[in-house]
């Protein structure tokens, strides 16, 4: 909630599921505390990943508690990590009320969410510059191209914007900011939320 309190009009969170198929907010696959052995989300049910803590002692949450803290606060863009969630990501996005989209650096897992919930907005993630960098989005059937903010330019933007596709940049820090605008990259995904909030553009 700090991000919204900052100024962000989007959010943007990694998921996993664990063995008993609760879909949770967490960067990596495994999870590690000092007094407890590393593992991986996916070997434990939610009862168990519950005796973990991030900083500050909190619980990991799972994505039903955060959209339904978000509400209708800010947009949520999901990222898929997983393989063969799918189905429970999109029924917990679609039982909140939350406004969502999904994207994912597995194609695949994008084209998956599509044709589970063709009506959610979707994104591919990548990281070089393609020689058609826009051929992901037509074979996933996704709106978004998330690109590594280096690999950005003019022409990139132009051909997305083209098909109809919106380009966010990630992960942004402040000396990009002013010429992905000038070139009309859509969105800009940063740490630095305070200080986008009230760039001068």
């Amino acid at each position: 909630m700090r991000a919204i309190e900052l100024g962000a009009d989007a959010i943007e969170l990694d998921v996993h599921a664990t063995a008993d198929g609760k879909v949770v907010v967490h960067h990596d696959p495994v999870v590690n505390a000092p007094d407890l052995p590393v593992r991986r989300i996916s070997e434990m049910g939610i009862a168990e990943l519950s005796r973990f803590r991030l900083d500050q002692d909190i619980e990991i949450p799972t994505l039903e508690d955060v959209l339904r803290a978000i509400n209708d606060r800010a947009f949520v863009y999901v990222e898929v990590k997983a393989t063969s969630i799918e189905p429970l990501v999109v029924r917990a996005i679609r039982e909140s009320s939350a406004n969502c989209a999904v994207h994912s650096f597995d194609h695949r897992i994008v084209h998956n969410v599509k044709s589970i919930f063709p009506a959610i907005r979707t994104g591919v993630l990548q990281v070089g510059r393609h020689v058609d960098p826009v051929a992901a989005l037509k074979a996933a059937g996704a709106e978004d191209l998330w690109q590594e903010v280096s690999f950005i330019d003019e022409d990139l933007v132009a051909r997305a914007h083209e098909i109809g596709a919106k380009v966010i940049a990630w992960t942004a820090d402040p000396e990009w900011w002013r010429p992905l605008r000038e070139i009309g990259t859509d969105g800009i995904c940063t740490d630095h939320i305070a200080e986008l909030a009230t760039f001068n553009w």
